[in-house]
């Protein structure tokens, strides 16, 4: 039987089952509403990699770069518009076919891309940029609390955090959910969860169709929080 886990994003106790399929189980965090598969049933990082290495995403498939524009579209305007051209930006997860980093660059942009499988070159992560963009990335965060406080630590004050990833609805919805199958998917954000996220960075939040969050880092300072928010309503 799966012991309750602390919620790895908000480190809330209060975490209940959710969901149990044939392969493993699903918590969620009753204060942050973070759906997460428990530790015991993570992949190896070994194994994990050796899923990615499957990927076929080349900046040379069209319907590759489609499916990034919806995240491209908004970003590139919102900085072309308030940095100007070149903004600087830095791809973080960018796999092993860096796609999304060379369509900003063709749009004049200036990029960097880091990855901890494929572009493993932490020099990146020392400085702060106008915008970080994380496609279908955080679903695979082991630590998300840990790993989204380093990638918005990355973002300058003003500037913009990019997501895509698919935002889950009700268990109903969850059970029958393809997204959910992906062995190297572990944490699944709702609506909810993402709004919490940007009430604890104090940042504004803006969400695109069911897979696209834009959220800004406020100009002044961040104010410092010691223990999780109470349940965003």
């Amino acid at each position: 039987m799966t012991e309750s886990q602390s919620c790895p994003l908000c480190q809330s106790p209060q975490t209940r089952d959710f969901f149990e399929d044939k392969v493993r189980k699903y918590l969620r965090c009753e204060i942050c509403n973070l759906i997460f598969v428990p530790t015991e049933f993570h992949l190896s990082m070994a194994n994990e990699k050796s899923v990615y290495d499957l990927h076929e995403n080349l900046p040379s498939d069209d319907g590759y770069r489609h499916f990034l524009s919806r995240l491209f579209e908004p970003v590139n305007e919102i900085v072309s518009k308030e940095f100007g051209k070149p903004a600087n930006g830095l791809d973080f997860g960018s796999g092993p076919g860096p796609t999304l980093s060379l369509m900003f660059e063709e749009a004049g942009h200036a990029m960097q891309i880091y990855d901890p499988f494929y572009a493993n070159d932490e020099s990146a992560l020392n400085q702060q940029y106008d915008f970080v963009t994380a496609t279908e990335v955080v679903e695979h965060f082991r630590q998300p609390g840990n790993d989204l406080q380093t990638i918005w630590a990355l973002v300058k004050p003003g500037g913009i955090l990019g997501l895509m990833t698919k935002l889950a609805l009700d268990r109903d919805s969850f059970s029958g959910w393809h997204y959910k199958n992906d062995p190297t998917h572990i944490a699944f954000y709702s609506r909810e969860t993402i709004a919490w996220l940007a009430r604890f960075w104090n940042a504004e939040l803006r969400i695109i169709g069911n897979d696209v969050i834009l959220i800004r880092r406020p100009l002044h300072k961040d104010r410092v929080k010691r223990s999780p928010d109470p349940p965003y309503n």
